[in-house]
């Protein structure tokens, strides 16, 4: 087998996006359209993957933005001169190797590691020093056109600009993926020129050069053309989200995972989901998420960066980011678990609870309307309703340590640092300054008042005399 190098072009500007935000972090699913075929490339049999990026600021964000892709080599063209020029920036760092070079782009999110593998076995089938990727749609648009000769080999790439009437009408169009011989690579390049429409030098060109020299060349027509698609305006971005969404979902479903009006349903790249779950509608999943076995999502759940145990059941219109959740707990609805939130197993988290870094033992309960930060919570204890752990004094957040089996009842502050031994019971109403001991009984309300006679009909007949 061969030396294989990915070559990605990642350094347009992206202008019809009309945003500031280079095109290639643009978010598909929450995740940057570089980093699709950054994945792709990733479960493939490559010695290097070099991503070129713009010698500028731009490209400086690319390179921070896809940092956690290990072993990326960032090249950086340093002038916006085209796709030709951008390879050639790719090829500086590869002096003197040879090999096969993979180039593709770094704005065309759904092209997935099968169909390249299919790519590679067909150019290494022909013997080919150079294999374009195709496809045959039934309206070309502004895609360039693969001319190809009586034997169905490439002839030459036109790109739509510089296309005459007749070449236009051609329907094979050029899918901007390429498998290329290195030394071809290098000669092709060295002859080229911007006498085109753009006045840029296009990498295309090489097609043309490797028929002159009498190469071996060959096309692939791609099984779906979903899989080519670029995006470059935004009504693009959108409708390319639409369709990688419906193909995830359509994934899990053959995975044994039931996923309700998946046309309303995003699940991110990064998502893995257990057999038997269960996904209602308007459910945003993302990031690095793992969802354990038989759980039930309610209907507008959004979950991110979680690990979520086995039967657990996220109720409707609960929010979930950088949270873990045990198996058999519950959330919701309207529950929101932020960053550094620990639910234990059988945990319940209800409606209208916010927890914000803190650990709910085994059994524990929070179920209504309550706010639960920087807290350690043990097991089987009761938080009542209003519960709120007072953990900012303006300057510093404190720690509330609450032991097992304890009661809390409803409207109750707990001002931190605080902690409660096991089995202690807090009045409602009260509100907790000091530590309080195992199994004591803790109460802060004052003494109830009681004025006979005094009460609404006395006060409605007050207002009648005035």
């Amino acid at each position: 087998m061969d030396n294989m190098i990915a070559i990605v072009l990642a350094a347009g500007r992206g202008t019809r996006m009309l945003s500031e935000c280079p095109k290639v972090l643009h978010t598909l699913l929450d995740e940057p359209l570089l980093s699709y075929p950054l994945r792709a490339l990733a479960e493939l049999d490559l010695s290097r993957r070099l991503v070129v990026v713009g010698a500028d600021q731009v490209g400086d964000r690319v390179v921070k933005s896809l940092s956690g892709f290990i072993g990326v080599e960032w090249p950086r063209q340093e002038h916006p001169r085209g796709t030709a020029d951008a390879v050639a920036a790719a090829l500086a760092a590869l002096e003197g190797v040879s090999g096969t070079a993979l180039i593709l782009s770094g704005d065309v999110p759904l092209l997935t590691s099968a169909t390249l593998r299919l790519f590679i076995e067909k150019h290494r089938q022909c013997r080919a020093q150079m294999t374009v990727m195709t496809a045959v749609l039934d309206d070309g648009g502004s895609y360039g056109r693969v001319l190809v000769d009586e034997n169905n080999l490439p002839e030459a790439i036109v790109e739509a600009r510089d296309a005459t009437a007749e070449q236009l009408l051609n329907r094979r169009i050029n899918s901007g993926t390429y498998l290329v011989d290195l030394d071809l690579l290098r000669r092709a390049l060295a002859t080229g020129n911007c006498a085109n429409a753009q006045g840029e030098y296009y990498l295309t060109d090489m097609v043309a050069f490797a028929r002159d020299a009498k190469v071996a060349a060959a096309i692939y027509d791609v099984p779906d053309i979903n899989e080519i698609l670029g995006v470059n305006t935004r009504l693009d971005l959108v409708d390319l989200e639409t369709r990688l969404a419906a193909r995830i979902c359509r994934s899990w479903l053959d995975r044994g995972v039931t996923v309700r009006f998946p046309e309303t349903v995003r699940i991110g790249p990064c998502v893995h989901i257990g057999p038997e779950t269960e996904i209602d509608s308007g459910v945003t999943l993302s990031g690095s998420l793992v969802i354990g076995t038989g759980c039930s999502l309610g209907r507008g759940v959004i979950i991110k960066n979680c690990k979520i145990g086995n039967q657990v059941a996220v109720k409707p219109y609960s929010i979930l980011e950088d949270a873990v959740v045990d198996d058999g707990a519950q959330v919701g609805p309207f529950a929101r678990l932020r960053p550094g939130s620990d639910i234990g197993a059988g945990a319940k988290i209800g409606n209208f609870v916010e927890v914000k870094k803190s650990r709910f033992g085994k059994g524990a309960k929070a179920s209504h309307l309550a706010y639960i930060g920087d807290a350690q919570v043990g097991e089987d204890s009761n938080l009542g309703a209003g519960t709120i752990t007072c953990n900012y004094d303006g300057f510093k957040k404190y720690k509330t340590e609450i032991g097992r089996r304890v009661f809390i009842g409803s409207d109750s502050q707990l001002v931190a640092p605080v902690t409660l031994g096991d089995d202690a019971l807090v009045a409602a109403g009260s509100t907790v300054t000091r530590d309080v001991a195992e199994n004591a009984l803790v109460s802060s309300r004052i003494r109830q008042k009681e004025l006979p006679g005094r009460g609404m009909a006395w006060r409605r007949a007050a207002q009648e005399e005035k």
